[in-house]
This record gives structure tokens, sequence and C-alpha cells, in this order.
């Protein structure tokens, strides 16, 4: 697996294995005691609409790690 610097994902476009745009990473969470990574946080663009996935305090949508499906230009999670 090819590393990827979290400086790199910053306001990465985030996009539904649809194709469908869902918004932009606001942020990553993890467990501080595993250190294992568990919610990207997207800030929801403009079409992102009602999605399925659970929302936070600002109304960013918390979408789990293991939906990620791919990480390139842009990322790609499972609906």
């Amino acid at each position: 697996m090819v590393d990827i610097l979290a400086e790199n994902l910053s306001e990465k476009e985030v996009m539904g294995s649809d194709g469908a745009s869902l918004g932009t990473l606001y942020n990553i969470t993890m467990d501080l005691k595993t250190g294992t990574l568990q919610d990207l946080v997207i800030e929801p663009g403009e079409r992102a609409g009602d999605l399925e996935f659970e929302r936070d305090e600002q109304g960013n949508y918390r979408i789990p790690v293991s939906r990620v499906q791919a990480v390139k230009d842009t990322v790609v999670v499972a609906r």
C-alpha cells in the first residue's frame, strides 16, 4: 500500500462510488488509544443533498474510513 501524507488530503474532493460529488474533505478522526483512523469529516457540497451518513454538530458528514475505496485526485467512498 502506498503511503499518503495527511497534508495531501486536505480539501480533497470526496465522491461517491456512483460518481456523485459529496463535498470536500475537512478532517479525519482517529482513536487516540489505538491510532486507528475512524471517520472522514466531509464538508458537504452544494449538490450533496441528504446523504445516508451521520452528521456532526456543524452539519458535516462523518463517513467511516472503512467506506474509502480509492484515494487519488479525489477520495472515492462506497455509497
